[in-house]
């Protein structure tokens, strides 16, 4: 019997390990690690911000669904991977530290046949000064918790506002090196629609502020549209949601440093600026969740398994490359680590080989250019295909069957623009593929017959359709297997 061991319960871990319980669940044993006792579906989180959902309508309870499934579940972080096994076994193995209330701090082992890492991201609010909730001046969106809070306060701006006081909302990236400038761009337009419902937007001042080098760049080097027969850009497209919504915007801007009412930030050109606020919600920065990696004598080999930024190494071509050289062959194809082979790495938890988008810095060099979106559709079509690989591989196959490049997929993306069922609204966006490829697609490099954007009530149907979809799909209920992921 193998056991596969899965590191992470989120879009990506959870999608690997619903269906290897259903392909090779009755057969061989799927264990899935969590630090977190409750899934969570993310994209919605923005609603909770904004108090149009609670904390239960994104969230439920793993270990049930996984118990009804066959799956085995700790509540508990990895700590170290042992692909080598140690002196006194042959067995590779992860350490892990249970988190749940009964184990809390106590350590022990799991040894695996295939283990899948899928520990997420980092949320490293640490890499600015005052930046975050916990020990710092702004508020996040990035956990069910994290973005009560965020709905709290801003409610709190609301009364103020209505009692005829003016304020200043600031949502954007928290630093020159942020990812997931999509979750900080749907909630500015949510935080706009609230404001609009409460009938006090005359009483704020809304601004964006970006470490993209161009609005719509998204860290996917921007985005280009066909529409009524002609081709315009996301650039165009972002702004002009913005000037109709009367958002102010900076872009090309690392934040680095937080105080209280304060932000201060540096843009390309060299020159620093500070930016007043009342209300704050900026994304962090990603990195690695800290895992090390160990060989059969207990030696260090952390940074052999892992880039600088913690975030394992796959099947992708990681030479030192300008980036006019870069390409589409660059990224992975199967998430299997290049030196052992039972071991994976899908969702964020994978090293991209380089940035998608052009990687600038200011004339003081300080890095400022969004990092690759690994995310949403991408994380589960990795998951499906590696669930696949290893499936195959349990049964008898040398290496992995099945591939789920980047460069060869497309993502869909609905971000409403303001949570009403006859006022909402949501902008409708599909990219083929995610990484572009100039060879294939030499003027965009990108399809542009599958790559589109719309704004409109219908969009924002299918954002609720696809959070309802999404969490009857992941509590596997019946008939899961055979909904679109």
């Amino acid at each position: 019997m193998a056991r596969v061991v899965i590191l992470g319960a989120g879009i990506a871990g959870h999608t690997a390990a619903r269906y290897l319980s259903k392909w090779i669940g009755k057969k061989h044993e799927v264990v899935v690690v969590s630090p977190n006792a409750k899934w969570n579906w993310i994209p919605s989180n923005i609603w909770v911000g904004v108090g149009d959902m609670t904390e239960e309508d994104v969230t439920f309870d793993l270990k049930p669904v996984y118990d009804k499934a066959g799956v085995t579940f700790h509540q508990a972080k990895a700590i170290s991977i042992h692909p080598e096994g140690s002196a006194d076994s042959e067995s590779p193995f992860v350490t892990v530290e249970f988190t749940d209330e009964a184990r809390a701090g106590q350590e022990d082992t799991l040894t695996y046949d295939y283990l899948i890492n899928a520990t997420g991201p980092k949320l490293n609010f640490n890499a600015t000064p005052g930046l975050g909730p916990d020990n710092g001046y702004t508020v996040s969106v990035c956990t069910a918790k994290h973005a009560l809070e965020a709905n709290e306060k801003l409610h709190e701006q609301i009364e103020a506002m209505k009692k005829g006081e003016e304020r200043t909302f600031v949502i954007g990236t928290g630093h020159g090196m942020c990812t997931c400038q999509g979750a900080a761009f749907e909630y500015t337009y949510n935080v706009d629609h609230t404001l609009r419902e409460a009938g006090v937007r005359d009483k704020a001042r809304i601004i964006w502020i970006s470490n993209e080098y161009e609005l719509g760049d998204f860290g996917m080097g921007g985005v280009h549209i066909k529409r009524g027969g002609y081709v315009t850009n996301a650039k165009t497209f972002s702004e002009s949601l913005m000037v109709e919504r009367d958002i102010e915007w900076i872009t090309r801007a690392h934040v680095n440093k937080i105080e209280p009412g304060k932000i201060h930030y540096e843009l390309l050109d060299g020159s620093m600026g500070e930016l007043p606020f009342d209300f704050s919600m900026l994304i962090p920065p990603f990195a690695g969740v800290g895992l090390k990696a160990f060989d059969k004598k207990s030696e260090d080999i952390t940074g052999t398994l892992f880039a600088p930024n913690g975030f394992l190494k796959v099947d992708g071509d990681y030479t030192p490359r300008p980036y006019e050289e870069w390409s589409a062959e660059d990224w992975p194809k199967t998430y299997q680590n290049p030196i052992y082979k039972n071991l994976f790495a899908i969702g964020i938890a994978f090293a991209p080989p380089h940035p998608i988008s052009k990687p600038m810095k200011s004339t003081n060099g300080t890095p400022i250019s969004p990092t690759p979106p690994r995310t949403g559709m991408p994380s589960a079509a990795m998951a499906v295909n590696v669930a696949k690989s290893i499936r195959d591989m349990v049964n008898g196959a040398e290496k992995p069957t099945h591939h789920a490049s980047m460069a060869e997929m497309g993502a869909a993306c609905m971000a409403s623009t303001g949570s009403h069922f006859f006022r909402g609204s949501a902008v409708s966006m599909t990219v083929y593929p995610v990484v572009p490829d100039f060879v294939k697609y030499p003027a965009y490099g990108r399809d542009l017959s599958l790559t589109t954007g719309e704004v409109g009530l219908a969009g924002h149907w299918m954002k609720y359709v696809l959070h309802y979809t999404f969490m009857y799909q992941s509590q596997m209920k019946p008939g899961w297997s055979y909904m679109p992921d």
